[in-house]
């Protein structure tokens, strides 16, 4: 990520690919080919975006070459990420973290903004509640897009995402992974449950060695919607097949009209999830002090 600038006269941001502090950035002779690649992507990038004009997409005004580096400039945003309104609803320790009409009118706008992008042949492929931005005026907008990030960080004939854990499908982390709309759909899922629970789910490698986010959801049958918790399931499936192909399906599901289902727990079902969940806390005490009796003393 580069720096950013606030205009005094003009209000706006400009975002530079270089190094922290330098109008020139200083790049090591070998990666000096890498580090045009990537000058290249983030050129790229910012004509992609700023063919793109939605509400729920951050607007990029200009970009340029200048200082042997690349700016994007773009529209001054006045609000708040979505991470920092989770943190202070959780803190507030109530039933519902959000309320199911709030979710369901956030994403609505998000995922009408993230549509155009899919339609524009890009990919986020970095969406958590930190790249969400709500404004001041209410309103909800996509930022901090990848593309650069990600030709920047290559590895031989690779090209590696930056990801962030508990948002990035599967695929992010194989080599041999095809990647497309389906991997913003995940992490459009991740970000819906941490907007249900308060915390991000377990990252993608935990969930395929044992997968607990059913689990998890099951706790809030009762407190949100039967068809919004399957709304995260579906998005959040390991399988990409098994999941929306497409952000216009998603669409379809989370605006659907009717009478909405909340099935509360059995007693049975609560009792076994407490079990559960005593036995996953024991692990964690049991692994916690094997960790400190091997360290040396």
């Amino acid at each position: 990520m580069g720096n950013a600038w606030r205009s005094k006269s003009t209000c706006l941001h400009l975002w530079q690919v270089g190094l922290l502090g330098s109008c020139f950035p200083q790049v090591q002779p070998e990666k000096l080919s890498l580090y045009r690649l990537g000058l290249k992507s983030f050129f790229e990038e910012g004509r992609s975006l700023a063919q793109i004009s939605h509400p729920s997409v951050v607007s990029v005004l200009n970009f340029f070459r200048e200082n042997e580096t690349v700016y994007m400039v773009m529209n001054y945003l006045e609000g708040a990420a979505l991470q920092d309104f989770i943190v202070t609803a959780r803190d507030l320790k109530q039933s519902k973290v959000f309320r199911e009409s709030t979710i369901r009118s956030l994403f609505d706008e998000i995922l009408r903004g993230l549509r155009i992008v899919h339609q524009h042949k890009m990919l986020h492929l970095d969406i958590k509640p930190a790249n969400i931005f709500i404004t001041d005026d209410n309103k909800s907008v996509l930022i901090d897009f990848g593309a650069a990030r990600e030709v920047l960080s290559k590895e031989g004939n690779f090209i590696r995402p930056m990801y962030t854990p508990g948002f990035a499908a599967p695929e992010m982390y194989r080599r041999d992974a095809s990647m497309g709309p389906w991997t913003d759909i995940y992490a459009i899922g991740a970000c819906i449950y941490a907007c249900m629970q308060g915390y991000p789910p377990n990252e993608a490698p935990q969930r395929l060695e044992k997968d607990r986010i059913t689990i998890a959801l099951a706790r809030l049958r009762g407190v949100y919607s039967d068809n919004l918790i399957e709304v995260v399931e579906w998005c959040m499936s390991l399988d990409p097949l098994s999941r929306p192909q497409s952000v216009f399906a998603l669409q379809k599901e989370l605006s659907r009209e009717g009478e909405r289902r909340y099935t509360k727990l059995t007693v049975g079902e609560k009792v076994r999830m407490q079990f559960d969940t005593m036995v996953s806390e024991t692990k964690r005490s049991v692994l916690g002090v094997s960790n400190v009796d091997d360290k040396p003393k």
